[in-house]
């Protein structure tokens, strides 16, 4: 009698995993949202996305600026930069860039106990037609020479 009983417990187990698996794989997923893109929407060009530092040295600080033109037909407002980490610091400008006019996005980034390579993004929110836009940049940060890191 025991057995039997074990024996139809697993069994409804099974059929009802059976039956919620089935139930799941049924219903589509829900299809994703466009994103309406307004055509009189401001709109980047950029000079550059990615900008190659090469090798720095560790400590100072490795600068650089993105440089870009609203080729739309609105103002483009910034609403936000941030760096993927806490050694990437961007500045934007906070006022509006009209149609026609060039801003840029000046960049820093903290080498100091950052030996090795360098990949880190920033990413920019706004008004504008594509927003978030993404800028990369790269290098390699070569260590202190031995002779430096011995004296301090």
């Amino acid at each position: 009698m025991k057995r039997v009983i074990i024996s139809l417990l697993c069994l409804t187990i099974t059929s009802a995993a059976v039956h919620a698996q089935n139930t799941a794989t049924q219903t589509p997923p829900p299809p994703p949202v466009e994103k309406k893109v307004d055509p009189k929407a401001g709109k980047f060009k950029f000079k550059d996305m990615v900008h190659d530092y090469g090798e720095v040295p560790e400590g100072p600080k490795a600068e650089c600026d993105f440089e870009f033109k609203n080729v739309g037909k609105s103002p483009i407002l910034i609403s936000e930069a941030h760096g993927s980490c806490g050694c990437t610091v961007p500045q934007w400008p906070r006022e509006p860039i009209l149609p026609g006019k060039k801003g840029k996005i000046h960049v820093v980034y903290n080498t100091a106990g950052r030996q090795g390579p360098i990949n880190k993004t920033v990413t920019i929110n706004s008004n504008a037609q594509e927003s978030p836009v993404v800028l990369q940049i790269r290098g390699t940060v070569k260590p202190k020479p031995k002779a430096e890191t011995e004296t301090k």
